[in-house]
């Protein structure tokens, strides 16, 4: 069979979400399947580094044209190009990881993932650009066009057939796998941490927040809790706040440059996938009290690395981490303050949050979503 797959979310510098489920995907796909053929499409009109052809074995092949990106969307959007005209094969089944903008001959089956419908659900919480992009990309009609559409949770399942009438019938629920860079023997760890924590000149005692600074991020619900704090707390703890800059955000910059704890406060900007198992494992406690996630990679990630979990009780987080997270409301900023202060003075609650995490975590494999996804090509 030859499957045609859209990399195109992996032509980032700075991996996002997204890039890295795409990528961890694929490794696990690719090392399990040697007898398929593989056509993987990217497109840039600029030169690219060749770290994003990651995979070297006989049946796969890259297809890489070097059209601008608008020329290219726009003649795929309204339908004047099929990308089955740019592979060399023709193509039975293709693979979207994500939305992208897409037209296929009709004979040629199409799975699409969905992350999420942030978009839909909260519009404010994107530019009008990343709006604009959204209305003309037509999510809705995507979903509609496709056999099947993989998402990762019952919740986004939930989503798309209450806002977009999707049939049930043809969304399955695959959920996503931890990357194997967070499988560190106890010797490689303590190295990692001793480096990680010089490199990031990182306290002895913080606590964690990893991903995009964006405003469904609620991180300036997250610095109002930490304000909140008893002062023996924030004399001892820092927030760290990690990962690439967003967009609007400049709010969230601005309160926490005028905070009272500013001092107390620290940004670090992108983190490198290698480094997050030590960020994670050095923390003291995680928090992702988000407004709303699809799946949300790193309360898992923070898990397997032993750090106990403080996340919003809702979209998909109740259903990713189950028992295994303190939970809080993302509208009251004292809840999330109350949870960080009982996590930190009581030991057992700390120890018990820590081991359900641990659990949990190693049920979230790639090799399982691999096998779900090469089940749903072959059919």
């Amino acid at each position: 069979m030859n499957i045609g797959i859209d990399i195109r979310p992996l032509m980032i510098k700075n991996k996002t979400g997204i890039g890295e489920y795409t990528f961890e995907l694929l490794s696990a796909i690719f090392a399990q399947d040697k007898s398929n053929q593989y056509f993987l499409f990217s497109n840039s009109s600029q030169e690219i580094h060749s770290k994003f052809f990651s995979w070297n074995q006989p049946n796969i092949q890259y297809i890489h044209t070097r059209y601008p990106n608008k020329l290219l969307n726009f003649a795929l959007a309204f339908g004047f190009l099929k990308i089955n005209k740019l592979l060399p094969n023709k193509i039975d089944h293709w693979y979207s990881p994500n939305l992208n903008f897409l037209s296929l001959n009709k004979d040629t089956k199409h799975t699409l993932t969905i992350h999420d419908i942030s978009y839909k659900l909260f519009p404010e919480f994107y530019t009008l650009k990343q709006q604009i992009w959204h209305k003309i990309i037509n999510p809705k009609n995507q979903c509609e066009q496709a056999d099947t559409i993989v998402v990762p949770s019952e919740n986004t399942k939930r989503d798309l057939v209450n806002y977009y009438q999707i049939d049930k019938e043809k969304i399955k629920v695959i959920h996503p796998g931890i990357s194997p860079i967070f499988n560190l023997t106890d010797s490689q760890l303590k190295i990692k941490k001793t480096i990680i924590q010089k490199k990031y000149d990182l306290p002895n005692n913080y606590i964690l927040f990893l991903g995009s600074i964006e405003p469904r991020k609620n991180l300036l619900g997250l610095i109002k809790a930490f304000e909140k704090l008893p002062k023996e707390i924030t004399d001892k703890f820092y927030l760290i706040i990690a990962g690439g800059s967003g967009w609007k955000n400049i709010n969230i910059y601005n309160y926490a440059n005028r905070s009272k704890l500013r001092d107390r406060i620290k940004f670090l900007g992108y983190v490198v996938e290698t480094d997050k198992p030590a960020l994670y494992s050095l923390a003291n406690i995680f928090v992702f009290p988000s407004y709303y996630e699809g799946f949300g990679f790193p309360i898992i990630e923070a898990m397997k690395m032993g750090t106990p979990v403080i996340t919003s009780n809702c979209s998909s987080l109740p259903e990713i981490s189950q028992n295994c997270a303190y939970y809080i409301n993302p509208n009251n900023y004292s809840n999330l303050s109350f949870a960080i202060k009982s996590l930190i003075e009581n030991n057992k609650l700390y120890s018990e949050y820590i081991k359900r995490g641990l659990d949990l975590a190693s049920k979230y494999t790639w090799e399982n979503s691999a096998k779900e996804h090469l089940n749903i090509f072959g059919n």
